[in-house]
């Protein structure tokens, strides 16, 4: 859960992980968003999939990037368990 939190505390990684809710995009999709150098979209995209956060795919030269909906369900259920312990205090 902590790589999760520290992937969603860097608002570069919050705009990608918007932009794939939209659709799966390519890394390079991604990086023409960004005002940064490639290999730190590179490096962002790193630390979300060491999250789960999101799913790469190799299509030929390519790279595509998705959303890990799994996680986003798991994110969700954690912070209901989180709100109902406090409830209970």
């Amino acid at each position: 859960m902590n790589d999760i939190f520290k992937a969603l505390a860097d608002p570069t990684r919050r705009k990608i992980l918007s932009m794939l809710r939209e659709k799966d995009l390519t890394a390079g999709e991604i990086a023409d968003a960004f005002n940064i150098s490639k290999p730190s979209i590179s490096h962002h995209l790193s630390l979300l999939k060491q999250a789960n956060l999101v799913q790469s795919e190799k299509q030929g030269q390519n790279i595509n990037y998705s959303l890990n909906t799994t996680v986003f369900q798991d994110i969700i259920q954690w912070f209901f368990e989180f709100r109902e312990r406090g409830d209970k205090e």
